[in-house]
């Protein structure tokens, strides 16, 4: 029921378990409650989540519950990346390819591709078919 579903996240919370603070932080941000998002996302980081960093670089991107700062949104998303977001890691992707370094954004689609990300899959299919992946 959810309200064995709610006892057994706090309960969660209270021993610091990364994935229930995440949780917590992924639905307060839903509610639009980003200081308490912040909150719990930032400890679950602190606790070696990946995706709560990724979370956490789009409360950044988005400067929702805090100002918008893009060097938080690399280091964020960077720690994801580490964590193995392949979702992350395709935005790494993005990043290097903005900046005119296809090497190193090839270097990150192949990593998120290598966890199963389908959309890096494709992206390296399609550049390989434009001659710009090799």
């Amino acid at each position: 029921t959810p309200d064995e579903l709610e006892k057994f996240v706090t309960k969660r919370i209270k021993m610091n378990d990364p994935i229930a603070i995440r949780h917590e932080g992924i639905e307060q941000s839903r509610k639009g409650d980003y200081q308490s998002a912040f909150k719990n996302l930032t400890k679950a980081a602190e606790l070696g989540n990946a995706e709560a960093h990724f979370k956490l670089a789009g409360l950044y991107h988005e400067g929702h519950g805090v100002e918008k700062d893009r060097g938080k949104v690399m280091y964020h998303t960077e720690e994801a990346a580490i964590g193995g977001h392949p979702i992350a890691r395709r935005n790494l992707a993005w990043h290097e390819s903005k900046n005119n370094d296809a090497e190193r954004a090839v270097k990150h689609l192949i990593v998120a591709a290598g966890q199963g990300h389908d959309l890096s899959i494709k992206m390296l299919m399609d550049g390989f078919k434009k001659g710009v992946v090799s």
